[in-house]
């Protein structure tokens, strides 16, 4: 019964898709697209589409934001589940649910959504399928989506060395979904600790790891556990809300948020924050998917099967500075994004940079090194693989601590 109902839905699907090609071009979509005014966009939520902050709104603000720069109606045209769980059941059914509702395109915005997203993909041939922060993709309805993260941490790293060093403290404390089983942690954890020691490099950083992505009592009891405990002036994160950035307030220490500016969640504490521009991301998918005319051509359409942008592309960034944060951190902050978005340095290579507040970089040969003291690029080293970035980095530089 299930696979005569997946059948009917993709069958219905394939005519709403063709329906859509053959509407014309009247949106501009180009010849054999979809008209922007029939195209549904599906989305899978870990957390609540009416979050205020955090990961889950960061996504469906740049969704939002993508699609009414496209001149789409949100209203009508965005259809979402929420709060589903990184259960391959409950992910199915929401995928069930947004092709029966007609959707061209499904987001599916976590991590362990990857195995449910690829299974569907091949059950709905003509239903596009794009997965944020996986690995996972096919040559042609399923692709993933992520960026270079480690680049706006190391940004954000600046501002809280520097904030260290104002208030003579070189404990930074950091609570983490995960360590060094994943790459996409272990790198934004690394990136942040050496734009840290960039400013500060006696400064180090104690990671407490949460072992999931959201969990909002211990997000704000770890970061407790890290200013009470082991002292740290300065909190960070790699978790879904923006608790780690209240209990700093509570603890009168500051600290650098994750995936949208929480200033206004913790405006006595908060510096700025890595972020991410995810309309940057959605608004070309959802053209390449207009423009394609069929879900089997959009990986082709994309270029590739995984998408992966930086500063360069304006992807990710840091937030605002807030007032909090010490004077000439905009200074420093813009000298190095200038190096990274000119390509002339990257994070992980064999070059260490040292920044002051009056902006003035000095560039040094040295070799990259774990907490272990393993080389993992020699001086003067080309920056480490992008496949090692997303897929194998499993260590911790010099200066991280997991406690």
């Amino acid at each position: 019964m299930k696979k005569i109902v997946a059948l009917f839905l993709a069958v219905l699907m394939l005519l709403s898709f063709v329906g859509c090609a053959s509407t014309g071009t009247e949106t501009g979509t180009g010849e054999g697209g979809a008209a922007a005014a029939d195209f549904k966009v599906g989305a899978i939520y870990i957390n609540s589409k009416n979050d205020t902050a955090g990961y889950t709104f960061a996504h469906h603000n740049g969704i939002v934001t993508a699609m009414k720069a496209m001149g789409m109606d949100v209203d009508k045209q965005l259809f979402i589940v929420d709060e589903v769980p990184e259960d391959a059941e409950q992910v199915g059914a929401a995928v069930d649910t947004l092709v029966g509702k007609g959707v061209n395109i499904i987001f599916g915005i976590s991590f362990g959504y990857i195995d449910a997203m690829e299974t569907k993909a091949a059950e709905y041939p003509v239903v596009i399928f794009s997965h944020a922060t996986g690995y996972k993709s096919n040559s042609t309805n399923f692709n993933n989506y992520f960026g270079r993260a480690y680049q706006a941490r190391y940004l954000a790293g600046i501002a809280a060395g520097l904030k260290s060093l104002a208030i003579g403290n070189n404990n930074v404390g950091y609570v983490a979904a995960y360590g060094t089983e994943y790459a996409e942690t272990a790198s934004g954890i690394n990136g942040f600790a050496m734009g840290v020691q960039s400013v500060n490099p006696d400064a180090k950083v104690y990671v407490k790891k949460l072992g999931t992505w959201a969990d909002e009592v211990n997000e704000a009891a770890f970061a407790k556990e890290l200013i009470d405990s082991f002292g740290c002036g300065v909190i960070s994160q790699h978790c879904d809300s923006a608790q780690p950035q209240i209990a700093a307030e509570k603890a009168n220490v500051f600290g650098c948020g994750y995936n949208s500016d929480m200033t206004p969640d913790a405006p006595k504490a908060h510096l700025t924050a890595a972020i991410w521009h995810w309309d940057v991301y959605y608004g070309t998918a959802i053209k390449a998917a207009m423009e394609c005319g069929e879900a089997s051509k959009f990986v082709e359409k994309m270029g590739t099967p995984a998408y992966y942008g930086g500063l360069k592309e304006n992807f990710v960034d840091v937030s605002p500075l807030s007032e909090n944060c010490v004077e000439g951190t905009d200074k420093a902050i813009a000298a190095v994004r200038k190096l990274i978005v000119d390509g002339e340095w990257d994070v992980f290579s064999g070059v260490k940079l040292s920044v002051n507040a009056q902006g003035e970089v000095v560039k040094t040969d040295a070799a990259l090194v774990d907490n272990q003291g393993n080389e993992i690029v020699p001086a003067g080293g080309e920056s480490v693989a992008d496949s090692v970035i997303t897929g194998t980095m499993n260590y911790f530089v010099a200066g991280v601590e997991l406690v």
